[in-house]
Parts: C-alpha cells; sequence; structure tokens
C-alpha cells in the first residue's frame, strides 16, 4: 500500500513549540524546566499535539480505582483555551505555569474556568455538579471511608450556600474570587 499519503498527513500534523523565549516570557519556568516538561509532553505526544482521548489516557493512569474521563475532559477543556480540540505544548505549560506558579488571582480564575463549563462567566448548580461528581467518580469507590451518594449534592449545596452571595443561583467570576481570598 502507498504510505505517501499518510507520511505526509502525519508530516502535516506535527506541532512545532513557539519559540523557547517566547514560551519563557509567558511562563513562570525556566528553560531547564521547560526543557525537561518539553521531552516528557514529547514521548507522550510525539505529533506534538494531544488531542482529548490521549488526554484522558494519560490521566486516567493516575487514578487508576476510578474513572477519570469526565473529570479529564473538564481538564481538557481548561487547558484548550484556544477551543481547538488539541493542546500543544504551549497550552499545556502556560496552564501548567498558573496552576503551579502563578499567583492566587490567577490560580483561582484558572479553578474558576474548569468549573464554568460553557464559558459564559458564570457557573450554574449544574455545572458545579457534573464536576463534583466527575472528581468523586475519580477517586472511585476505594476511598475510605466510602462516600455517601448524597455527597455531592451536600458538597454543591455548602458551595453555593458560601459562593452565591446574591442567591441569583449562579455564582460569577468576583463572587468565586471574593468568597475564595477570604
Amino acid at each position: 500500500p502507498d504510505t505517501g499519503d499518510t507520511d505526509l498527513e502525519l508530516s502535516a500534523a506535527r506541532h512545532q513549540p513557539e519559540e523557547l523565549e517566547k514560551l519563557l516570557a509567558r511562563t513562570k519556568f525556566t528553560k531547564a524546566e521547560l526543557q525537561a516538561l518539553y521531552r516528557g509532553f514529547k514521548s507522550e505526544c510525539p505529533s506534538g499535539l494531544v488531542d482529548e482521548e490521549t488526554f484522558t489516557g494519560i490521566y486516567s493512569r493516575f487514578f487508576p480505582q476510578g474513572d477519570a474521563s469526565a473529570y479529564a475532559h473538564f481538564l481538557f477543556d481548561a487547558f484548550d483555551v484556544d477551543r481547538d480540540g488539541a493542546l500543544c505544548f504551549q497550552d499545556f505549560a502556560v496552564g501548567l505555569s498558573v496552576l503551579l506558579r502563578g499567583t492566587v488571582r490567577q490560580r483561582l480564575e484558572w479553578a474558576f474556568n474548569l468549573y464554568d463549563l460553557n464559558k459564559d462567566g458564570r457557573v450554574t448548580k449544574e455545572e458545579m455538579l457534573q464536576v463534583i461528581k466527575s472528581i468523586y467518580a475519580m477517586l472511585g469507590r476505594s476511598t475510605r471511608p466510602p462516600p455517601r451518594d448524597s455527597a455531592p449534592a451536600e458538597h454543591l449545596e455548602i458551595f453555593f450556600q458560601k459562593m452565591d452571595r446574591d442567591g441569583d443561583g449562579v455564582v460569577t467570576l468576583d463572587e468565586f474570587l471574593d468568597t475564595c481570598q477570604q
């Protein structure tokens, strides 16, 4: 069989990282740290891009006792800032930099974005419940003591009592930031 077209497609699909200097300016990593991260990224994703299915497979290895697929989906969406369905090294490095070395505000904004599933600037109870349930599923039934079936809904109510200051049934970024910073 002729593999010329396949080789061309693979070659075209490979994603080259932006210049190291630009990435150094966009993150809080050192050159050596970025190089080490890149080597790890390329070993898992030789094309330089990772789709959601691959991301889920990699992430799920960290939680073998549960089902991490739903939470991995939410994480993938949070890292995929340009919403193109693929993570390049830059997406990964910039998101990781915020999570590990960002200011408190930057990390809280990233967390809010994770919960804001439809990216409308507001977190509804339905969105929050989906994320909470995905966390419980990821941890699995091996958690001791095992959580009650009502635990996700109970956590949701506690969250909204604290965060939804104006009682309108949604949490805005300002409400989220204010409550978390207190």
